[in-house]
């Protein structure tokens, strides 16, 4: 699929990216009406046993039905349902408890699937539960937020948060599918469909001028929801992020890029205890002060770095530190990032639109001048 494409297919029609990975590949299905198809969605939990774990904010809309769908297998699979409170915050050491707790409580058996039915939160901590119980088992990803559906469902990246960070126990657990139903995105909130805007001009920004160009000149419409205009930019971003997993599964070297902003954004969540800024907006802020921080190092035109900051804004994203923040407490938080190396600074930075690459060796003093406020 060309990122530039002029023409875009109808919202109606069901895009298929697959992810491949040697010798293994899963489907990233993305469409309307996906949670309807029971067959479809039976299919993917060929155990016995199934856990569905989903969060107060969306369960109420969906989680019935995908019981509904699951249940609809002859078979006559044990389906249990788990229901965490929303938010950044659970994705906790505590709620993984729960949900080890949850599948000795169904007698879940290397046979089992765990299906998460949410955003990102719900998805990270799924997929760790099912790297770790009983040395890894089957899952599948239902995203219902567009951050989900563009990044987070993709790749196998599982996790949850210390005090000390974002995402710092977790393992490399691929999915067994992703089914993205772009009619969930009818009950995201505004800010949420924001923050997943973020992780799509990301795309554009680390290796896809053309991309960002086209979300650029698009935002409106992805503001407003436009069906096409959203489909476009989900499989677009999937089509990128397959490309890369398939390269670099285990981030150890192209697939850093996908962190462009994280370093600074994640510094960002922790240091507001996972209460402020949610993760979309947080890596818009990093997002523009990664740019700042190449064109002050030289790197980068400054230019490039006011044409990010204006495209965020457009797509009515923040892009500078939030007030009261100590850019020596970022600082401390950045030095956990899992990217660094020997005590050392490593960021995502670019040499421009579409340019992202991977710095060491970064002076902390110039960072501590771009964290400052302006």
């Amino acid at each position: 699929m060309s990122a530039a494409a002029t023409t875009v297919p109808s919202a109606a029609a069901v895009r298929h990216v697959d992810v491949e990975l040697g010798r293994r590949r899963y489907p990233i299905r993305i469409g309307p009406g996906l949670l309807d198809d029971a067959p479809s969605l039976a299919a993917l939990a060929p155990g016995r046993h199934v856990l569905i774990v989903s969060d107060a904010n969306v369960a109420p809309h969906y989680l019935a039905r995908v019981e509904e769908a699951l249940a609809s297998d002859p078979s006559g699979k044990k389906i249990a349902s788990h229901v965490l409170p929303a938010g950044e915050q659970e994705k906790t050491l505590a709620r993984f408890g729960e949900l080890m707790s949850a599948l000795a409580a169904l007698g879940a058996n290397r046979d089992a699937t765990l299906v998460a039915l949410g955003g990102g939160v719900i998805g990270d901590l799924t997929g760790f539960a099912a790297a770790c119980w009983m040395r890894g088992v089957r899952f599948v990803q239902l995203p219902t937020t567009l951050l989900a559906m563009v990044d987070s469902s993709v790749g196998g990246k599982t996790a949850v948060d210390l005090p000390e960070g974002k995402n710092l126990v977790g393992a490399f657990h691929q999915p067994a599918a992703v089914i993205a139903d772009t009619d969930t995105l009818a009950t995201l909130p505004d800010r949420e469909l924001r923050a997943g805007l973020a992780e799509v001009i990301k795309y554009g920004a680390l290796g896809d001028a053309a991309f960002f160009d086209w979300v650029n000149a698009n935002a409106a419409a992805l503001r407003a929801r436009d069906a096409d205009a959203l489909a476009h930019a989900i499989a677009t971003s999937c089509t990128h992020k397959a490309g890369i997993v398939a390269r670099d599964e285990t981030e150890t070297g192209e697939r850093m890029l996908l962190n462009l902003g994280h370093t600074f954004g994640h510094a960002i969540e922790a240091v507001q205890g996972f209460g402020g800024l949610v993760h979309g907006e947080a890596v818009a802020v990093g997002m523009a002060l990664a740019a700042r921080l190449s064109a002050e190092l030289g790197l980068a035109p400054h230019a490039d770095a006011e044409r990010l900051e204006a495209a965020l804004r457009a797509l009515d994203l923040p892009t500078d530190v939030p007030p009261g923040l100590d850019p020596d407490a970022l600082i401390a938080r950045m030095r956990l990032d899992k990217k660094n190396l020997s005590g050392t600074l490593r960021l995502i930075l670019w040499r421009g639109v579409g340019q992202a690459f991977v710095a060491t060796g970064i002076d902390e003093a110039t960072v501590r001048r771009v964290l400052a406020p302006r």
